[in-house]
């Protein structure tokens, strides 16, 4: 990671540094230059219903078409409409989507796409950095234009539907549907249309403020609650941006990523589309997921937390399913990167076609019960993997777990924070290993500093 890109692009406070205009305006031309270089002439701009969003998508669009590139403004869409996109519309050299995902309205945020709709490499984010920072001027000259594109949801609509001719059903799926109040807001009326599903709607009134509050893929109280109100098939929560996704069963048992992944690989294995028989999830899925698999005869990959990671991992192995608990899934033969309303669609498809309830489906994954901890770190300190008392507290920990469960230390990739995850049988005793594994290491903190 640089200065200014994270794990996910550049994210922050919105107004404040890094996510201000001027940067935004520098950020846009450095687009536009890279989009220059590789012999395109447009960029496409999308966005979630931040209050923000407009502001920066003004100054990002100026930066670009200072460039002499034009600028395609796709307005409120999901972070993967603007990737398909950019895999549709030829001439476009990069997609920019303004988007904080799952956080707080008062955050916003920049990622970036390339022509073909995957997210750029570290190379590649290391050189727009650099003409961010050092402000490569422009030849003074030609202008790009900026024009809406009127039909963007339509457009990224037929391309999901016409993945999924759904047979129409006697008895429809009634659904129930939580937007976060963001992306996914006004599409999702369009994609689970009454034709097809018996589909209820929360939280899709955005204000600009109301995104991911209490609702969304990380807060499903509420659609636990319709789901079992309205005795409901399913339920299905996105994010912000849309490219998560979190399901509700018919009991209202939350179903995470892991267990989304573990039904829709066992039905692709089922029916010979798991192409070359792998799976790619992270470091941090459940030791169930990888049970599982174990024992469906399906290989399973491990890559570093992020979903570019796990893309990484998918293009050099041939996997086409991966993804992360967080509900980030990638379905490689259907799209170039994760996507909430595609996954969504391929959860329905097994439904439809196994004419099993979701609750059954999630059964042939056991959760392991786990605990991550944070441990706050000073701005320096000692190789906390190498130091013996911490070393010998986690050996001691995983000598008495076998293989009934794991212990993952890492370091956070944006925050001074090392987590202290335990996975395991019972819940009690992973509690406490993660608490002595904690202890051990502020302990050496205290002594070393």
């Amino acid at each position: 990671m640089g200065l200014l890109f994270g794990t996910d692009g550049i994210r922050g406070i919105a107004n404040t540094y890094p996510i201000t205009c001027e940067v935004a305006l520098k950020t846009g031309r450095a687009i536009g230059l890279f989009t220059k270089e590789k012999g395109h002439t447009a960029v496409i701009i999308g966005k979630d219903t931040r209050i923000s969003g407009d502001m920066l998508e003004s100054a990002i669009a100026a930066g670009v078409a200072s460039t002499g590139v034009d600028v395609l403004l796709a307005g409120v869409i999901p972070t993967p409409g603007v990737a398909y996109l950019c895999l549709a519309i030829k001439n476009a050299g990069a997609g920019i989507v303004i988007s904080a995902s799952h956080n707080p309205y008062q955050d916003n945020g920049i990622k970036i796409f390339k022509s073909g709709g995957e997210k750029l490499s570290d190379k590649q984010e290391d050189k727009i950095e650099e003409y961010i920072l050092n402000s490569k001027k422009v030849s003074q000259g030609k202008v790009g234009k900026i024009s809406i594109i009127s039909d963007s949801l339509k457009q990224y609509t037929d391309f999901l539907l016409t993945k999924f001719p759904f047979k129409k059903l006697d008895k429809k799926l009634k659904l129930i549907i939580d937007c976060s109040n963001g992306a996914a807001s006004k599409i999702s009326h369009m994609v689970f249309n009454n034709l097809l599903f018996d589909a209820n709607f929360l939280f899709d009134s955005p204000d600009g403020k109301n995104i991911n509050k209490d609702c969304g893929s990380q807060h499903t109280k509420e659609l636990k609650t319709r789901v079992l109100k309205e005795k409901a098939d399913i339920g299905l929560a996105f994010d912000g941006d849309a490219d998560r996704l979190i399901a509700v069963d018919e009991k209202g048992n939350e179903i995470s990523g892991d267990r989304i992944i573990a039904v829709c690989a066992k039905f692709a294995n089922t029916n010979g589309n798991l192409n070359q028989n792998i799976v790619v999830s992270t470091i941090m899925s459940n030791i169930g997921l990888s049970k599982m698999l174990y024992n469906e005869g399906i290989q399973h990959l491990k890559a570093d937390v992020g979903d570019r990671k796990v893309l990484e991992q998918m293009k050099k192995s041939g996997a086409v399913i991966g993804g992360e608990d967080s509900g980030h899934i990638i379905f490689l033969d259907s799209h170039t990167t994760g996507d909430g309303i595609l996954s969504a669609l391929k959860l329905l498809e097994v439904m439809i076609e196994t004419d099993k309830s979701l609750s059954s489906l999630a059964a042939v994954m056991q959760i392991y019960p786990q605990v991550l901890k944070n441990v706050n770190l000073p701005a320096s300190y000692p190789d906390l993997m190498r130091n013996k008392m911490v070393v010998d507290t986690i050996q001691i920990i995983e000598d008495k777990l076998g293989d009934k469960g794991r212990v993952l230390i890492r370091y956070s990739g944006t925050q001074p924070l090392l987590r202290v995850m335990v996975e395991g049988p019972d819940q009690g005793l992973i509690d406490e290993y993660c608490v002595l594994i904690c202890e051990s290491i502020k302990t050496v903190l205290k002594d070393e500093l």
